[in-house]
């Protein structure tokens, strides 16, 4: 059985919670995300909670019965406070600015990159941290992980595209005459 089925999705103040229909509507402003799911689970609407229960004793029913929840509980903590992932540029004259809704890199290559900002998507740049954030959990994910793709770390010097908590495992270089 699910233990984060379970659990009641906490509404905070400020966010409007509403069923249409199979969906799952939550509005901050003018912000508004849905939520669709297809009749799999039963959605109970309460104050300041929503409770998700199963509809049957399936394995099925209990798989989308915890998705469903985390989903949606993604959705509440990113209207309300937003997701953002840190990375940091490492490497003799690797360097990022962003132009409007271009990211420019400068990977070591002979060109420099352009990257195109998705919507609801923002990046800031400071010396060579590169700051990806929005309300949307698993785009917040895909745009870091694009970025990394563009030049992912190396094992000997370091150089690269890195998440700032990810640790890079050297290995030792040639070693010089025996």
């Amino acid at each position: 059985m699910s233990r984060i089925g379970k659990r009641p999705v906490e509404i905070p103040s400020g966010i409007e919670v509403s069923v249409d229909g199979t969906a799952l509507v939550a509005k901050k402003g003018k912000i508004e995300k849905r939520l669709e799911t297809y009749g799999r689970v039963n959605i109970e609407l309460n104050d300041k909670e929503v409770v998700f229960h199963r509809k049957d004793d399936s394995k099925q029913s209990s798989a989308f019965w915890g998705t469903y929840r985390a989903l949606f509980n993604n959705i509440v903590i990113g209207l309300d406070k937003g997701f953002s992932k840190s990375l940091e540029i490492n490497g003799v004259g690797y360097r990022a600015n962003v132009n409007g809704k271009t990211l420019e890199l400068q990977l070591g290559f002979s060109h420099p990159i352009n990257y195109e900002i998705p919507e609801g998507i923002d990046i800031k740049v400071e010396k060579n941290i590169i700051t990806v954030s929005g309300t949307d959990k698993q785009a917040v994910g895909q745009v870091a992980a694009e970025i990394r793709g563009f030049r992912p770390p190396e094992p000997y010097k370091g150089k690269g595209v890195k998440y700032t908590d990810e640790v890079i495992i050297r290995k030792a270089g040639k070693s010089a005459g025996k």
